[in-house]
C-alpha cells in the first residue's frame, strides 16, 4: 500500500516538457528515452514515470520507368503511419508500442516492455526487430535511402520472443540475444505455429569510441547470426518496387536455417558509410529429396551532407531549418549505394523456383535527403535493377523513380 502511495504523490506531480533538439532514432539499443525530436513529453518531475508520443508519417510516390508492358503499378502511397508510444515506469520499466495504419490495415510493429537492470544488462518481452540486420535495425525514419537494400530481403523483419540486450565499457560494446518464435525472410509475425524457436544474436565493437577527437571514433564492426527452424519459404523482391524476383513451387522448408551477416559502419563529419553481407541457409524439401540451400547478398553505401552538417546513424539535423525568406535552406544529404542478392545455383538446378525467377539481382541507388527542419524530410530516389547480369535477360531491368514526404515528431 505504501508503495503505490509513493506512485500516486509521484503520478501527481507531473509536467509538460517541450524539447526541440537533435532528430534521431527513438529507439535501437541503448537505455529508451525521449526521441530526440520529440516535441511533447509527459513526465513526473524526478523524471522516474514518462510518456512520450512520436508520429511518423511518409507519403510516397513510386514509378516504374520504361514500363511499356505496363506490368507495375505507377502509384502514390501512404508508406507508413504510426503513432508510437513508449514510456518508462518507477525508473526501471519502460514500454515500447508502434502501430502502422498505412496500407488499409491496422499492423502492431512493436510491442514490448523492458526491465532495465543497468545499462549493461535489461531484458525485453514482447515483439520487436529480430536482432540481425545493420540496416534493418535502423529505425524507418532515419533510413538513407527510402527503402532498405537487397541484404534485408534474406533476415527476418520482426518476431515475438525474450532478448537481453546492452551496451557495455561506454558504448564501445554493444550486443543483442534473443530466442524467438522463428519468422520467414523479410517477414514479420504475431502467430507462431512451429513448436521450435530461433536463436539470434548481433554484437557490435567501436574500438576507437572513447577517443572522441579521433578521426577514427565513429568506426564499428559487428557480426550477427541465427539459428532455427522456419516452415514458410520467403519470396524476395526488389528494393524500391517491391516486385517479385524469387519464389518457390512444390517446395517446403524442411529442417534448421542459418543466418551470418557480418557489417561495418563509418561516419565522421559530413561522411556516412556503411555495408553489410549476408548468407541466408535453408534446408529445402522438394519430392522426397532435401537440399541445403544458401542465398548471399551484399550491400555498400555512402552519403555526404553537402550543407555540412555531421552525419549519424540517425537522421541529419539542419544547422539552420529551411526559411525560404532568410536564404536557409535547412539540410541537403547525397548517398548512393551498390546492392546485390545471387540465388544459390542449385534452387534452378534442382527445379526448385517458380518460372520467371531469377538468379541474381544486381542495383545501384542514388539518393538525395532534404531535410527542412527536425520534422519534416523529402527525399528523391533512383533505383536501377538488372536481373541475372543482363538487362536483356527474361526479365527486364528494373528502373524506379520515388520520392517522399515525411513528418515525424
Amino acid at each position: 500500500m505504501e508503495a503505490a502511495r509513493r506512485f500516486g504523490r509521484r503520478m501527481g506531480m507531473v509536467k509538460l516538457v517541450v524539447i526541440v533538439a537533435t532528430a534521431g532514432r527513438p529507439h535501437l539499443l541503448s537505455a529508451q528515452t525521449a526521441s530526440p525530436s520529440a516535441l511533447f513529453v509527459v513526465q513526473s518531475d524526478d523524471g522516474d514515470n514518462r510518456l512520450q508520443i512520436d508520429v511518423l508519417a511518409q507519403f510516397d510516390g513510386r514509378f516504374a520507368l520504361h514500363d511499356t508492358g505496363g506490368a507495375i503499378v505507377d502509384t502514390f502511397a501512404i508508406r507508413r503511419f504510426r503513432p508510437m508510444l513508449q514510456g518508462r515506469l518507477l525508473r526501471h520499466f519502460e514500454f515500447y508500442f508502434n502501430p502502422d495504419f498505412a496500407g488499409g490495415m491496422v499492423v502492431v510493429q512493436d510491442a514490448y516492455f523492458d526491465t532495465v537492470f543497468s545499462k549493461a544488462f535489461r531484458l525485453r518481452v514482447g515483439k520487436f526487430k529480430t536482432p540481425l540486420g545493420l540496416e534493418r535495425l535502423m529505425s524507418a525514419n532515419a533510413l538513407t535511402f527510402m527503402e532498405r537494400a537487397l541484404p534485408t530481403q534474406l533476415l527476418p523483419n520482426r518476431d515475438i520472443g525474450v532478448e537481453v540486450l546492452g551496451d557495455l565499457g561506454n558504448h564501445t560494446v554493444s550486443y543483442m540475444a534473443a530466442v524467438m518464435n522463428g519468422v520467414s525472410d523479410f517477414a514479420s509475425a504475431d502467430v507462431d505455429t512451429n513448436d521450435d524457436k530461433e536463436l539470434a544474436g548481433r554484437v557490435v565493437i567501436r574500438p576507437l569510441a572513447r577517443r572522441t577527437s579521433s578521426p577514427m571514433s565513429g568506426l564499428a564492426v559487428g557480426i550477427a547470426g541465427s539459428t532455427g527452424t522456419v516452415k514458410e519459404l520467403p519470396v524476395v523482391k526488389s528494393s524500391t518496387l517491391f516486385q517479385p524476383f524469387l519464389s518457390y513451387v512444390d517446395a517446403t522448408a524442411d529442417g534448421d536455417r542459418v543466418h551470418v551477416s557480418p557489417q561495418a559502419f563509418y561516419y565522421y563529419k559530413s561522411i556516412g558509410v556503411f555495408g553489410e553481407f549476408v548468407r541466408s541457409a535453408q534446408s529445402i524439401r522438394h519430392d522426397a529429396a532435401s537440399s541445403r540451400i544458401s542465398h548471399t547478398a551484399w550491400e555498400v553505401s555512402a552519403s555526404y551532407a553537402i550543407t555540412g552538417e555531421p552525419v549519424t546513424d540517425g537522421a541529419v539535423r539542419p544547422r539552420h531549418d529551411f526559411d525560404f525568406g532568410g536564404g536557409h535552406v535547412g539540410a541537403i544529404q547525397l548517398a548512393a549505394r551498390y546492392h546485390t542478392l545471387h540465388v544459390d545455383d542449385d534452387a534452378f538446378t534442382l527445379g526448385l523456383t517458380a518460372p520467371g525467377s531469377s538468379r541474381s539481382a544486381n542495383a545501384f541507388t542514388f539518393g538525395v535527403n532534404w531535410y527542412l527542419n527536425p520534422f519534416l524530410k523529402y527525399a528523391f530516389n533512383f533505383e536501377r535493377t538488372v536481373f541475372d547480369g543482363d538487362a536483356g535477360g527474361p526479365r527486364p531491368a528494373e528502373n524506379a523513380l520515388a520520392f517522399r514526404a515525411q513528418l515525424f515528431f
